[in-house]
């Protein structure tokens, strides 16, 4: 006879390598805080509609906190024939308060347990998310505020393009980690959403109230039908989406940081605390950090298409397969929060050189397209003034000069529009300051779009702050 709660079927025990092959303990074993949470939300319910008596379910949630403790501490004893957390809580459960612990499975099943468990942990992943990506941005908004005034080259096709603020720089990396938050933001919606009450498939018998369950656990609402409560691992896929795309980000990021920290551009120096050396060059300063960010994208997309590809051929509704759904989602969480803490400790270490950066601004014709702007200014049609620029830089590459450093009458020699106050044209503060359209990299945008950030970071912590109220109040 076997020991499962299934043993009413079986006439034979598990062979012990199924039990192995099959157990997920060791993964599934940090959902313990959520799955004793939703089993006590559950016991008052089944409380409240008369299935248990007020006296089981306060045995049962008093004995399910005596575990979590144990849980805690690191006391508890897990096993390969209990299969997942869900079971071992149970038959710890049934030690600890006797039989009545065979009741808490009344109205549930470990198919919506196991959703219920899942939503809770991304829940909560996601709000820590959020606040480790506003921890980020505030980041770059205090190296924006800290270099409002330095120049450098800004690049298309790793060639230098035009003179950029580097605040500007570190802004774009702000929106576009303030792309990603939107995108946790909303994938949350579909998240924190409760599941529990579908049962295996098809809903259940008893006389369950759902909604006062998802009251105890702080979810707004309850899944509209069953067998899609089951089946659905489109939450999980979502944040694994938001998060290969945020980690995308960061790659870039990274790559500029070992280009820019590199003896070649020495743009940056990386703090020795967030660096490495090498164990056979004593020269060495290796920019470690930011090489592992972009190699740890690659782990992020392959939990995303693993669950992808896990879910693309299953049918209504649960299978065995989804067990393999939760190693993708903890490896990405641990992997991504990984990368948003170390990147927070690390940028605020960054040591900018501005004269580099200064100067690469200042060499490699990046005042061309400025020049052609202001014989536009002349009358000249934009594209006879690009190609009069062209011929300019052509003569001025073959004999070593930048446009600046071309006297009046040499420049005269390509377009008679040009005069003396040309030269003011082709500063680099010029420049800076003429590039006024909208989001564009002048000095007044650049310190609005700072002061707008800090703003909406403002009025995202406090939204945070008022929400994580809200849910502890209905906890309690």
């Amino acid at each position: 006879m076997s020991d499962k709660p299934w043993d009413g079927r079986f006439s034979e025990r598990t062979d012990t390598s199924v039990e192995e092959f099959t157990s997920s303990i060791d993964v599934d074993k940090r959902l313990y805080p959520y799955d004793i949470e939703g089993s006590v939300a559950h016991c008052r319910m089944l409380a409240k509609v008369g299935v248990l008596t007020d006296e089981e379910a306060t045995a049962l949630s008093e004995g399910l906190w005596r575990i979590k403790r144990e849980l805690d501490q690191g006391n508890f004893i897990f096993d390969d024939s209990l299969e997942d957390i869900h079971m071992h809580i149970e038959a710890r459960l049934l030690q600890e308060v006797g039989k009545v612990a065979q009741k808490l499975h009344t109205a549930r099943s470990r198919n919506d347990q196991v959703a219920l468990d899942v939503r809770m942990f991304l829940r909560d992943v996601t709000r820590q998310v959020i606040v480790q990506l506003q921890d980020l941005r505030r980041e770059f908004i205090q190296l924006a505020e800290q270099h409002v005034d330095t120049i450098m080259p800004g690049y298309t096709h790793l060639q230098r393009a035009q003179p950029v603020l580097l605040a500007h720089h570190w802004m774009a990396y702000y929106e576009m980690f303030s792309r990603d938050s939107e995108r946790f933001i909303d994938s949350l919606k579909r998240t924190n959403v409760m599941p529990l009450g579908a049962a295996a498939l098809a809903g259940t018998t008893y006389p369950i109230d759902r909604k006062y369950t998802a009251e105890l656990l702080g979810f707004p609402v309850v899944t509209a039908n069953s067998m899609d409560t089951v089946a659905d691992r489109d939450f999980i896929l979502e944040f694994l989406s938001a998060a290969s795309i945020c980690m995308v980000h960061f790659s870039r990021m990274s790559e500029e940081l070992v280009l820019w920290s590199s003896s070649e551009f020495r743009f940056i120096e990386l703090a020795d605390a967030f660096s490495t050396g090498s164990s056979i060059m004593p020269q060495k300063k290796n920019p470690d950090i930011p090489e592992l960010i972009r190699g740890k994208t690659g782990r992020v997309f392959g939990d995303l298409f693993a669950l992808l590809t896990l879910m693309k051929g299953l049918p209504l509704t649960y299978n065995r397969d989804m067990q393999e759904d939760k190693a993708s989602l903890f490896d990405a969480v641990d992997t991504l929060q990984s990368c948003l803490d170390i990147t927070v400790k690390m940028l605020p270490t960054i040591k900018v050189n501005i004269d580099v950066l200064r100067n690469a601004a200042s060499t490699g014709f990046l005042n061309a397209t400025d020049m052609a702007d202001y014989l536009v200014a002349q009358g000249v049609a934009f594209r006879s003034a690009h190609a009069i620029v062209g011929q300019a830089v052509a003569y001025a590459l073959a004999n070593g000069k930048e446009l600046h450093e071309l006297s009046i009458k040499e420049l005269k020699n390509f377009a008679k529009q040009i005069e003396e106050d040309i030269f003011d044209h082709l500063t680099l503060e010029h420049m800076i300051a003429r590039r006024q359209s909208a989001g564009g990299t002048s000095t007044d945008n650049v310190r609005a779009a700072i002061e707008t950030a800090r703003k909406q970071l403002d009025l995202e912590s406090r939204s945070d702050q008022n929400q994580q109220g809200s849910h502890e109040a209905a906890k309690s």
